[in-house]
């Protein structure tokens, strides 16, 4: 940084009279101000959002633990996946699923694998992903826990299968323990099991 000042302050002096190299000097001054105060108001909001209490919710509207395999989470072969990122809860056709988190909804729409889908950044940097869902709820912007952001259906790569959700939580902050010798094992320190948090 110091290098990147000292160059700044030596081309404003070059060829500019003193008050012109006042001006200069003082606005390169002011600019690494506020370089400075945006990098720690950053570095704030990372903080301030990796302490949020996440207080995790089952997503599946009435779901007891029967619905769903705690085991299928990392499951190996899973299709062209390789391992299962997340679980799948059964349901209904049509059964509520709601925000296991409040936080942005980040995406809402449709994608191959996952048919409809509803991502939403939650507390400590997660994306808590929603999939195969019926019908999708919310548009982009602010959701409360327990908010409804779809339906559970069998859209995208399980048309034809029994009507589930499938939830995944994926960390965009790494947390490299939990990383393994599995199949995707370094995968590990991003996706997280949903049914533990």
């Amino acid at each position: 940084m110091d290098d990147l000042f000292s160059e700044a302050v030596g081309r404003i002096c070059r060829g500019r009279s003193i008050h012109a190299q006042r001006t200069g000097i003082l606005g390169v001054c002011l600019m690494r101000k506020w370089i400075r105060r945006i990098a720690l108001f950053a570095a704030l909001v990372v903080i301030c959002g990796l302490l949020l209490p996440e207080n995790r919710e089952m997503p599946v509207v009435g779901a007891t633990a029967s619905d769903w395999n705690a085991e299928s989470f990392w499951y190996e072969p899973w299709g062209s996946s390789g391992t299962h990122k997340g679980i799948d809860v059964f349901a209904q056709h049509g059964t509520p699923v709601q925000a296991g988190v409040g936080g942005f909804v980040v995406f809402s729409g449709r994608v191959e694998k996952g048919g409809n889908i509803v991502l939403i950044l939650g507390p400590k940097w997660r994306i808590h992903y929603y999939a195969h869902l019926d019908a999708i709820t919310p548009n982009l912007g602010w959701v409360k826990r327990g908010d409804i952001v779809g339906s559970v259906g069998d859209s995208g790569n399980a048309v034809g299968k029994q009507p589930h959700l499938h939830y995944s939580v994926l960390s965009l902050v790494p947390i490299p323990w939990l990383a393994t010798t599995q199949t995707d094992g370094w995968k590990r320190m991003f996706y997280l099991d949903p049914l533990e948090g």
